[in-house]
């Protein structure tokens, strides 16, 4: 996606607008706290509507509405179980790309914290 230029030190892009924008679009649904709760429990195991009510509780109603945001930018899947309704991540890079967040801001915390003590 990026290409250095050699008589340049800032990187030049090289990818189109509209998938520029696809990509800050699917940051920005990472900005919520409770939709990153969401996909750290779905990382783990799938589950229905209810069971993610009561595990961050909150109601069903904004579950759902948070499930239905991830899965139009295909971050969670759902597949039918009977009268249920089991939600998952659509991939491992949704999984990966949480982990490296994750680490990220353990790595960050840890500086931090190592700075202050010098």
């Amino acid at each position: 996606f990026f290409k250095m230029e050699k008589t340049s030190l800032r990187p030049a892009l090289t990818m189109p607008q509209e998938e520029m924008c696809s990509l800050a679009d699917f940051f920005r649904i990472l900005g919520d706290p409770t939709r990153v709760q969401l996909l750290l429990l779905l990382s783990q195991n799938g589950y229905c509507v209810s069971e993610l009510a009561q595990s961050l509780n909150i109601s069903q109603s904004a579950v759902s509405h948070h499930l239905r945001a991830l899965k139009i930018k295909r971050l969670v899947v759902g597949r039918r179980v009977g009268k249920y309704v089991i939600y998952s991540l659509s991939d491992n890079h949704v999984s990966s790309i949480i982990s490296q967040g994750w680490e990220h801001i353990q790595e960050s915390a840890l500086s931090r914290k190592f700075r202050k003590k010098k």
